[in-house]
């Protein structure tokens, strides 16, 4: 598939922006989060993988939340195909609409994941707290402070995303 790339490309990557091994590690138990959802004939395995690995690419310049904006800009400047940029501008939390990335201070572009590989990556995200596996239910109490909208978008596509789990 074109717009998918090897998995040793995405760490280059990583390494090329400048990444922390912390980040990569942290990138590698997404992407391991993320096999458990590949196994659908609707999913993309190659890009869901590569999403993964690829998500945080945007903390190499910055850990505040415009690292998810950061890194699709990153992407997109290394060449990597757009699918993967969107997934990588789409993981934070459940998405941002644009108005909710103008409230936050961040460009107002839309960053709600739409497709299954934007969806899963996303969601694996919220399934892993530095290198380890997590349980949504941990994230939830982790974001207890966050607006009742966005609880219930994280809530419900870790509900959507069950349907896909191995």
């Amino acid at each position: 598939m074109p717009d998918c790339i090897s998995e040793d490309a995405c760490i280059d990557h990583l390494l090329g922006a400048g990444c922390t091994k912390k980040v990569i590690a942290h990138s590698r138990a997404v992407r391991r989060v993320v096999a458990d959802y590949t196994h659908d004939e609707a999913v993309i395995p190659c890009l869901a993988r590569c999403g993964a690995l690829l998500h945080d690419i945007g903390r190499s310049v910055t850990h505040d939340l415009d690292h998810a904006e950061a890194g699709g800009d990153i992407c997109r400047e290394r060449g990597i195909p757009e699918l993967l940029s969107r997934i990588v501008e789409c993981h934070l939390g459940a998405g941002q609409t644009s108005d909710e990335c103008l409230q936050l201070g961040l460009t107002p572009r839309d960053a709600m994941p739409r497709t299954l590989s934007e969806k899963i990556v996303a969601h694996a995200d919220n399934c892993v707290r530095g290198s380890s596996e997590i349980h949504i239910e941990e994230r939830m109490i982790r974001i207890a402070d966050l607006p009742r909208t966005k609880r219930r978008r994280t809530y419900r596509l870790a509900l959507e995303m069950e349907l896909f789990r191995l």
